[in-house]
């Protein structure tokens, strides 16, 4: 404490002055004793509000010093100068935060949580707050314009919320602002012209909400501006020329919005400009031809525009160029000899537009290259074996153009290669026998040319195909055995070629298979091989040879003639065949074999089914010992329906628990409470048993119904083991497997276990859920989403196996109609999309498990990491993040890893990232992750792999 004397001050006054200081001084105190009271009381008020998790999370908030509790941190004078509280799991409102009691307050932040409801007007009372972070929970309605007068304020983030309204004008009070970030919301209405006038701001983050009118041409003031992100909102107009005054802007981004007019010749000013993105809007003329002026433009995108005319020449020699999109406008020129060797790029789009000329043999110099598209042009000439040079090639498109000539032997040393589409050209010869060099190739695109001969049986050594499209071309003889083996295809098609002879018996081996297109082929024979493909959704066989009946699957049930048509001989119950004529003796005895079974396995489950109730029945009312167990059994019927270890388990689960005794708690969640509870036979499980309202009612029977029709369905070693249920009107719970080691989200929380969790056990629980999703998703029909997946909702046992848990939100998908559900799922995991549509799909647990896999890799949710890669992903920088930068974010409490490890932790990485793609359908599918993560200690991968 530090007192300064003025300069003339009595001379009598300095000695009692002098003890009032060492007074202060002995008794730090003195004085504040009041204001820490109100401080604390005001902060225990407000847990008061929360609901029980939360206030169990906040547990150290139990004294009258608020000083040693979590997330709070004091100044000298001993009052709350700093509240931090991010990813605590709070969930309530703000309504009960008094802010006027707190005054002190210098930063502020609850992102990560649940918080709902408003934010308070009230708020204005903490005058010296220089930090409000409240990004990332669930907050609606308008932004309060009392935010406004918080003139000290350097850093407002209300991102990733459902607020809407409009923005404040008032917001030009701010005059201390450093950032301004309010991205993914619901707000609307125009972009304040008040908000050029804060002198001192250096990055705006609006991008992801509903946001109208024109850009405003007061931004143009803001001459210390660095980032201004106005993506994905419903702008119109044109770029107003004083954006050309913002000279230290490095990044600019307006992609998806209805911008329209012509990019303004100013903005060629911008020397320092990284990232200019203004893809999806409908810009027209020509592209500025000094874009690249600076030499600093690493990250250009102004695809799915109207541009016009050619590449801008100072693209030409753009040598700190990394990635360059100029898709789907109507450009044009020779592109033949027009790139320099770009050392460091490694995205080029330029397809769907007027380009003509040849595939120079330069491009195999540009050894940074991981995707280059071209199709959709005017290309002739050959493809050059000079593209074999580009090592780090992961995507070659080259298609619908008018290539001629072979394909180039060299191709098949692009050993990093998944996607090689050169359909609709007028390529001839055969495919390389090579071709089975390229391990990791997942779509092969061949379709549409003038390829002859057998088809290659090397094609089933690309044991990592997801889709064989070798149609419309001149294939003839058999289709080779060994396609069979292709086990992760999902999509085949050889229709429209000279193929004959019948059906490998092997091509049923393909189990996964969805689409498959024979037709307009010769093939001939019966369709046996295709009774065991489960998976089949789309079919064509039509305008070949085949007869006889058709398969015994379910995908010919709803078959149509269109899909059969014009074969020798088939039949079967569709409009359009011949019914299949029946065997007497073998067709009756394999009706009444079936009759027999049906009534046997009824009459059986009956008696059992009787014998059960009555077993219950005599075990409740045989004894009195439980007071509480008779009251129970009288006042309603109860239907235990499970039995495990042969005997019925409710008796013994009521004792185990001492009637769910609070010293069995092992968990608790939003619907229920977990214990732990050890039977009379030694055996032990979990009981979540859930939770009910005043009435005796299960507070959400659908959680309740959606966990055991799930559960009932699926059998899995990385999916919780189900025991079975019991609903009662006062006691309803399910039964599982009990886990040793508890939830993911514990075991990071504690450094001893998060220590003894090291990396390869880390891996393999990455492994485990992804193989579990994989399952739910591609295994199980109808396919279930589960919806809620989250470090508290993966369980470890004692060899820290990990199961998936908590089915409560789980939902089973009909994809024959939209699947519209209410929100579900935990906040900081849930897949962007569900703010703005409700419709649910696997891609929304890819999403968590993304954010999942980042958790369990970085020791912590990765938060603002996580805010990073999808604003990045937004931009279109995803593919040149510094991935071992993001690994500097790996857990401290553990060693460095191996080698070997790092690869795999590396590659978990990239795959969780491109699971955070904003787009679902550019997120790769669980089957594909389980794929790349088996491979993992053989092959890493980049983003852009991983598409859909």
């Amino acid at each position: 404490m530090v007192f300064v004397f003025p300069t003339l001050l009595s001379m009598k006054l300095k000695p009692l002055l002098m003890l009032v200081v060492m007074l202060f001084c002995a008794f730090p105190h003195y004085g504040a004793t009041s204001s820490s009271d109100s401080e604390a009381n005001a902060l225990l008020k407000w847990k008061g509000s929360l609901d029980s998790h939360s206030q169990a999370s906040l547990s150290s908030w139990n004294d009258t010093n608020p000083c040693n509790w979590l997330g709070i941190e004091c100044d000298d004078s001993h009052s709350v100068s700093h509240i931090n509280l991010t990813g605590v799991g709070l969930k309530g409102t703000l309504q009960t935060f008094n802010f006027s009691l707190l005054p002190n307050i210098l930063i502020l932040n609850m992102s990560f949580n649940y918080l709902s409801g408003s934010i308070p007007p009230q708020i204005e009372h903490l005058s010296n707050l220089n930090t409000l972070d409240l990004s990332t929970n669930k907050l609606s309605g308008n932004i309060p314009k009392t935010i406004c007068n918080l003139s000290k304020l350097k850093y407002l983030n209300l991102s990733v919320n459902a607020l809407s309204g409009s923005i404040p004008n008032e917001v030009d009070h701010l005059q201390s602002l450093l950032t301004f970030d309010i991205f993914t919301n619901n707000l609307s209405g125009p972009i304040p012209l008040t908000l050029g006038n804060l002198p001192l701001l250096e990055s705006i983050h609006l991008f992801e909400n509903k946001l109208s009118g024109t850009i405003p041409s007061s931004i143009g003031n803001l001459s210390r501006l660095t980032m201004l992100s106005l993506s994905s909102n419903q702008l119109t107009g044109s770029i107003p020329p004083h954006i050309g005054n913002l000279t230290n802007a490095k990044v600019i981004c307006v992609i998806e919005n209805e911008l329209t007019g012509e990019i303004p010749i100013e903005m060629e000013k911008l020397t320092g400009l990284e990232c200019l993105s203004i893809a999806d809007n409908n810009f027209i003329g020509q592209i500025p031809q000094n874009v690249c002026h600076g030499g600093n433009m690493k990250y250009f995108t102004a695809g799915n525009n109207n541009f016009t005319g050619s590449i801008p020449e100072t693209l030409k020699k753009c040598y700190s160029l990394k990635r360059l999109r100029l898709q789907q406008n109507h450009l044009t020129g020779d592109i033949t000899n027009f790139f320099d060797v770009l050392p460091d790029l490694n995205y080029i789009d330029l397809s769907e537009n007027n380009f003509h000329g040849n595939l120079s043999p330069t491009w195999g110099k540009f050894r940074s290259l991981t995707s280059f598209m071209i199709f959709k042009n005017n290309l002739s000439g050959v493809i050059p074996p000079e593209l074999g040079g580009l090592t780090k090639l992961q995507l070659l498109d080259l298609s619908s153009n008018h290539l001629t000539g072979n394909i180039p032997e060299d191709l098949c040393n692009l050993t990093l290669l998944f996607d090689l589409s050169i359909n609709n050209n007028n390529l001839s010869g055969n495919v390389p026998s090579k071709i089975e060099s390229l391990k990791v190739l997942k779509y092969l695109e061949l379709g549409s040319n003038d390829f002859t001969g057998l088809i290659q049986k090397q094609l089933g050594n690309l044991h990592n195909l997801l889709s064989l499209n070798l149609s419309q071309n001149k294939f003839e003889g058999n289709i080779p055995s060994e396609l069979g083996s292709l086990n992760f295809l999902s999509s085949l098609d050889l229709s429209g070629n000279l193929l004959s002879g019948r059906l490998p018996p092997t091509l049923g081996g393909i189990k996964g298979l969805e689409t498959l297109n024979l037709s307009r082929n010769s093939l001939s024979g019966g369709l046996s091989s295709l009774d065991d493909m489960i998976s089949l959704t789309s079919f064509d066989i039509s305008y070949n040879q085949f007869e006889g009946p058709l398969p015994e699957n379910p995908a010919f049930h709803n078959v149509t003639i269109e899909a059969l048509r014009n074969n020798k001989g088939l039949c079967g119950n569709v409009a359009g065949l011949e019914p299949c004529p029946t065997v007497s003796g073998k067709s009756h005895n394999n009706t009444t074999r079936k009759v027999i079974i049906a009534v046997l396995s009824v009459t059986v489950a009956l008696i059992m089914l009787a014998l059960f109730l009555f077993g219950v029945y005599c075990n409740l009312f045989r004894t009195s010992k439980r007071e509480q167990l008779q009251a129970l059994s009288s006042r309603s019927p109860m239907f235990p329906v499970w039995s495990f270890g042969g005997k019925i388990m409710f008796e013994n689960i009521i004792e185990a628990t001492e009637y769910f005794d609070d010293k069995y708690l092992i968990g608790v969640g939003g619907q229920g409470c977990v214990y732990k509870a050890v039977l009379s036979t030694g055996e032990v499980v979990a009981v979540k048993k859930l939770h009910s309202v005043s009435n005796g009612e299960i507070l959400n029977q659908k959680a309740f119904t959606s966990e055991i029709q799930a559960l009932t369905e699926i059998r899995h070693r990385n999916i919780v083991k189900f025991h079975g249920f019991c609903s009662h009107s006062q006691c309803s719970f399910l039964v599982y497997e009990f886990l040793e080691r508890g939830d993911v989200k514990k075991i990071l929380k504690d450094d001893e276990q998060a220590t003894a969790f090291d990396w390869k056990k880390r891996v393999d629980a990455v492994k485990d859920v992804a193989n579990a999703l994989c399952y739910m998703h591609h295994d199980c029909l109808p396919p279930i989403v589960h919806r809620d997946i989250s470090s508290k909702n993966v369980l470890l046992d004692s060899e820290y196996i990990a199961h998936v848990s908590d089915f409560g939100t789980a939902k089973l998908l009909d994809h024959s109609s939209a699947n519209w559900t209410s929100f579900a799922g935990t906040f900081g995991y849930v897949a962007p999309e569900l703010a703005y549509t409700m419709e649910v799909n696997e891609k929304c647990d890819v999403y968590s498990f993304g954010v999942l896999a980042l958790e369990i890799l970085f020791g912590r949710h990765p938060g603002d990491v996580t805010s990073l890669l999808q604003y990045s992903l937004s931009i279109g920088m995803i593919s040149t993040l510094d991935h071992m930068a993001l690994m500097d974010n790996l857990d401290e409490r553990l060693p460095d890893p191996t080698t070997s490890t790092l690869k795999e932790l590396v590659s978990i990485l990239k795959v969780a990232i491109s699971c955070l793609t904003e787009s679902p359908r550019s997120r790769p599918t669980m089957k594909l992750v389980t794929n790349e993560l088996a491979m993992s200690s053989s092959y890493s991968m980049s983003h852009t792999e991983l598409k859909d």
